[in-house]
């Protein structure tokens, strides 16, 4: 999400979410064909430009509410063309989630549940990586650079772990602590830049950054990297995807694969001669640092 344009909790009417040039809303009885130009039907989802207003129209149920929605929404209104860059389908996503529970908590908390507990029983094709991840978490202490929804962060503060979610997006930020505590998840979060974190040296036994650097430029993974390396004191742990292009709706600029990382581990290790570099591959790739 888009800090600058999206506010998350933003009030709403009953079924209906609009915000910059977007409206979503949970359609009410069976599906009407449309063929007017600029409008693109799929399975779950109406699509329409009018006037530099676009309007989505979706069947969802609370009960389909998770992070598997950037999935559909990605095979039905992007591969379809309705949906164009990614601030259109955050907008889109966040219209959903909010379109089809009424209040802004309320849909989240929903949102949250359905997510948390389709990634926790391995139903959902992100599972793994969660449990990986934890797997290979060391100490009592996480740091976790760009958060998102913070699911990962959520999933480590139920095993009693003292977790500190970070993101650039103060919006997100703000909505995960709000969840975790109604979730009897707690943790703490800050509103920072993964590359420039205001905790001293060391604050953390492990440092994760899970897909994170797709999204940004080679010099901006360095620096990320680098301030991972300086807050853990024992263990980072970056995953990427393995994409054959970069999904641009997901915010995704980097293409990775096992030579790349192997190139960043030799990187790595040069600039930080006590650290030992490893890579290895599991639903996408991952980078571990150990001192």
């Amino acid at each position: 999400m888009d800090s600058a344009v999206l506010n998350p909790l933003a009030p709403s009417p009953h079924g209906v979410w609009s915000s910059h040039g977007v409206r979503v809303l949970r359609r009410r009885g069976p599906h009407r064909p449309h063929s007017a130009p600029g409008t693109v039907c799929t399975p779950r989802f109406c699509s329409a430009r009018r006037g530099g207003l676009l309007t989505v129209e979706h069947d969802l149920t609370p009960d389909e509410l998770c992070d598997e929605l950037a999935v559909l929404l990605a095979d039905q209104l992007v591969d379809s063309g309705a949906l164009q860059g990614q601030s259109e389908f955050e907008l889109v996503f966040t219209g959903v989630v909010r379109s089809t529970v009424d209040g802004g908590l309320p849909a989240w908390l929903r949102f949250y549940r359905n997510s948390l507990n389709k990634l926790e029983n391995g139903s959902t094709a992100f599972a793994p990586i969660h449990s990986h991840a934890a797997d290979l978490v060391r100490g009592g202490r996480l740091i976790d650079l760009g958060s998102c929804f913070g699911f990962f962060p959520l999933r480590l503060a139920r095993y009693g772990i003292d977790v500190l979610a970070t993101d650039l997006n103060d919006n997100a930020m703000r909505l995960l602590e709000q969840v975790s505590s109604r979730l009897c998840r707690p943790l703490t979060t800050m509103a920072c830049d993964a590359a420039d974190v205001p905790l001293p040296d060391g604050s953390a036994d492990t440092v994760t950054a899970l897909h994170l650097v797709e999204h940004l430029p080679d010099p901006l993974v360095d620096k990320i990297i680098d301030e991972a390396v300086r807050l853990a004191r024992r263990r980072v742990i970056v995953a990427v995807p393995f994409e054959d292009q970069p999904r641009e709706c997901y915010g995704h600029i980097q293409r990775f694969d096992v030579r790349r990382l192997q190139h960043m581990a030799g990187e790595v290790a040069r600039r930080h001669p006590r650290l030992s570099a490893a890579v290895h591959e599991f639903h996408g790739g991952w980078l571990i640092l150990d001192r």
